[in-house]
């Protein structure tokens, strides 16, 4: 259920749970308004684009990363119309670093959709939100709720948490018949003005960052703790569950790291799939030995003659859902054929790996080169 800015008074058809479950979101505007957060550069606005391109960078990624790059992407691309008309490499390496790329990759064409299918404007409602690309209905709603005054309820992790709590919801709340609970429940506990929904969804995701944070919850300064299941049953150790715990998998990789001179030797990852759309490293196959290796960049890369294998220092890095250890083996480039490598690789200047789109692991090997 979605209910609009013109809501400015209170509604004669309350929410499920009455007035009872209005003086939750009473209690929580007015917490956040005098505690909570307020100085963040995408406050304070009712731009959709910046709240938009803030959600995005929001998820799975802390605040303080955050930041940084949000102010260098809005100086480059200042509006939606700006970011529709750039490269995916413009884009692409203002992101770098930040990780899970499909987020940039599904910016750029959510930025394109809104220009060419909606006139450079951006739809005020949570359905329409939540059908471009990248865009879930939790993060819909709070577009929506900061540019729109739209009332509609937010679901993200810290969120979760909070309502997990506040109603009693058992499980994790990754499981869809868990997550389905939390909707109700949250939808429940939305204000009945729309002039406070801006608070509110702050509120509550202030809440969930600090007060009610996974461990070691301040409770006593929680401005909904009189009525807390999990607080009065004394489970907020307990709710919500743990995700269930699972083996994370570990994978190796070998790159050809080979330099030309002052550049070093590049290829373009596919647009999905991992580090898709960025410039990584050649992958080698485990079993290829140095005369392989001679013969795949004699072929692809127009590489006449190179001086001897060897192995680089390891680097190991964290995805989301596996390790990856990856291994570098050094090459020299002596002499280059006269025709081009393959389509998708290029010759990149050491100089320029600041401002190339490159996966941060990546981006660390490279620097190497450079100390």
């Amino acid at each position: 259920m979605v209910r609009r800015r013109d809501a400015n008074t209170l509604s004669p058809t309350l929410p499920p749970g009455g007035r009872e479950q209005h003086a939750f979101a009473a209690r929580l505007v007015a917490w956040q308004r005098a505690h909570g957060r307020h100085a963040l550069p995408w406050q304070n606005t009712r731009d959709p684009y910046r709240i938009w391109l803030s959600e995005i960078m929001l998820q799975q990624t802390q605040v303080a990363t955050v930041l940084g790059y949000y102010d260098r992407f809005l100086t480059s691309f200042p509006t939606v119309q700006s970011l529709a008309a750039a490269s995916d490499d413009a884009v692409m390496a203002h992101w770098a670093g930040l990780g899970y790329y499909s987020r940039a990759r599904n910016l750029h064409k959510a930025a394109k959709q809104i220009v060419e299918m909606h006139g450079g404007e951006f739809p005020q409602s949570v359905e329409a939100l939540a059908d471009l690309p990248g865009i879930g209905r939790s993060t819909a709603a709070a577009i929506a709720a900061f540019a729109f005054d739209v009332i509609a309820p937010i679901l993200d992790g810290n969120v979760k948490r909070v309502v997990a709590r506040h109603a009693g919801i058992e499980g994790f709340p990754g499981a869809s018949a868990v997550e389905k609970q939390l909707w109700s429940a949250a939808e429940s506990r939305l204000p009945l003005r729309s002039t406070d929904m801006v608070a509110y969804t702050q509120g509550i995701m202030d809440l969930g960052a600090s007060l009610c944070a996974k461990s070691n919850p301040r409770c006593d300064q929680c401005p909904i703790a009189a009525d807390c299941v999990a607080r009065l049953s004394a489970r907020i150790d307990e709710i919500p569950a743990a995700k269930p715990s699972k083996k994370i998998p570990h994978r190796s990789q070998r790159y050809l790291l080979a330099t030309h001179g002052e550049a070093v030797l590049l290829v373009k990852r596919p647009p999905t799939g991992i580090w898709g759309g960025l410039w990584c490293l050649p992958e080698l196959h485990a079993e290829m030995g140095d005369s392989e290796v001679s013969a795949l960049v004699s072929v692809q890369f127009a590489i006449k003659k190179h001086g001897s294998i060897e192995p680089a220092a390891e680097l190991e890095h964290g995805f989301t859902h596996f390790k990856l250890t990856l291994q570098p083996i050094r090459m020299t480039a002596i002499a280059l054929d006269s025709r081009a490598a393959e389509p998708g690789a290029m010759w990149l200047p050491l100089a320029d790996i600041a401002n190339a789109a490159l996966p941060k692991p990546i981006s660390t090997i490279l620097r190497r080169l450079l100390d």
